[in-house]
């Protein structure tokens, strides 16, 4: 039976009014804000002044509320003295625009004409440059005096021939001589003296042989020393010949680096000249270009230096959360209350049987705790129930249930008049509460 019984619900919050003051409430903020945010600023070169010029009318296209949003204004102002200095630089700069303007009015004769370098000098000419090789080789001198082909044996064979046609009759008359004088001593040949003696005979006979021999070994030295000196000789003169080519080819060499490096010279000097020639045609035909220029940039007034002010930000209320978080909590308690409701409804009706005197009259009636449905006679109806004691009961104890006078709009068969009492009829109450849950 509890089922049946439902406390007073919440009433759920409006969206659109919800929505409404949300956006009242950002806007708000938002005003608030920029009114902590445009501050006023002054400054040795001038101020910045934010002031509220107009006013906006906004409409929320779901709400159809109309807000009023302020407009600001941020104007910049020189001090008396930048001022100054700002209208002289205008007129400065206008006088130099009229100025360029003229100028600028004589560039188109100038520009429509390209520059003429017909009249430029020369340029040098780099091939000029192939004539100056250097000399990488020398001429052949000849090769160098290395051996001595030539045989000196003949020479020497020649000399000891003649000092042995020289010598030889008299070697011979010596040996004859020896003989005889040893045959006259009584010497025989073959004896021991006669052997002695031509053994000595035979030794002088050698020292004179290796004497002619040493002799014409002495003149094959010399022919042959003769024969060295004049090699040497000859290398000699082919040395002097190649130093001699050497410095012929170094000083060619030396003469061809000069002479390239006054080519050189001369290459420069030819393309600086062209240059320096080709720039001043350039500098005539870029200086009216550049006067304008110059003349179109004015000088320059000093900005105030503002400082970055603090940003003061107020948060925005969280009104629709702040709306839905209060009807989530008087939900909860409605919840909690509707099932505390139910549980004393359904003890009370539950134990009861027969009639229970209910008259508002004999009661002290509390707060209502809620609404139950009631089906009767003509249709489903609302049946308030409130917290309750009896005026007569010393104990004063806390009952919860409706009143008969409240049944009788119900069901008038439910409620009994007992010596002027009401009473509800528990049973048919039952009846008409089960209905009502059906």
């Amino acid at each position: 039976m509890g089922s049946c019984c439902q406390a007073d619900a919440p009433t759920p919050p409006n969206p659109a009014a919800t929505a409404a003051a949300q956006t009242g409430t950002n806007v708000s903020t938002a005003i608030a804000n920029s009114m902590l945010n445009n501050t006023n600023q002054i400054t040795p070169q001038g101020e910045l002044r934010y002031d509220t010029t107009s006013n906006y009318n906004f409409t929320d296209p779901s709400t159809g509320s109309s807000y009023t949003i302020p407009r600001w204004t941020a104007t910049q102002l020189l001090s008396p003295k930048q001022q100054v200095i700002s209208d002289y630089g205008m007129d400065t700069q206008t006088n130099l625009a009229r100025m360029g303007s003229q100028q600028s009015s004589m560039l188109g004769d100038l520009l429509g004409h390209p520059v003429d370098t017909s009249g430029a000098p020369t340029a040098g000419d780099p091939n000029s440059l192939s004539g100056y090789a250097p000399q990488s080789s020398f001429a052949d001198v000849g090769n160098q005096q290395r051996t001595l082909d030539q045989d000196f044996s003949a020479d020497r064979q020649r000399v000891e021939d003649a000092m042995y046609q020289r010598m030889d009759p008299q070697l011979q008359r010596d040996r004859s001589q020896l003989e005889a004088r040893l045959a006259d001593q009584g010497i025989k040949i073959g004896s021991p003296a006669y052997q002695s003696a031509m053994d000595q005979f035979g030794r002088q006979l050698t020292d004179t042989r290796l004497g002619i021999t040493e002799r014409g070994l002495a003149e094959q030295q010399a022919g042959f020393n003769q024969a060295l000196q004049t090699g040497q000789f000859y290398n000699q003169g082919q040395q002097q010949d190649f130093s001699q080519a050497a410095l012929r080819g170094n000083f060619f060499n030396s003469a061809q680096a000069q002479g390239l490096s006054n080519a050189n010279t001369q290459l420069g000097a030819k393309n600086a000249a062209r240059q320096q020639w080709l720039n001043e045609q350039y500098a005539s035909r870029n200086q009216p270009i550049n006067e304008i220029t110059s003349l179109m940039s004015g000088s320059q007034v000093q900005q105030p230096n503002f400082v970055t002010t603090p940003t003061n930000q107020i948060p925005t209320t969280d009104y629709a959360g702040l709306v839905n978080n209060r009807f989530s909590q008087d939900m909860g308690i409605y919840q909690q209350q509707s099932q505390n409701m139910n549980t004393l409804i359904g003890g009370a009706f539950g134990a009861a049987a027969g009639y229970l005197r209910s008259d508002r009259r004999e009661k002290d009636v509390g707060p209502k705790l809620g609404t139950v449905f009631a089906a009767g006679p003509d249709g489903e109806k609302p049946l308030p129930v409130y917290e309750y004691k009896y005026k007569d009961d010393p104990a004063s104890t806390r009952h919860v249930g409706p009143m008969a006078q409240d049944v009788e709009k119900v069901d008038r068969k439910a409620v009994k008049t007992r010596k002027g009492t009401k009473y509800i009829d528990m049973t048919r109450m039952g009846s008409i509460l089960k209905a009502g849950a059906a």
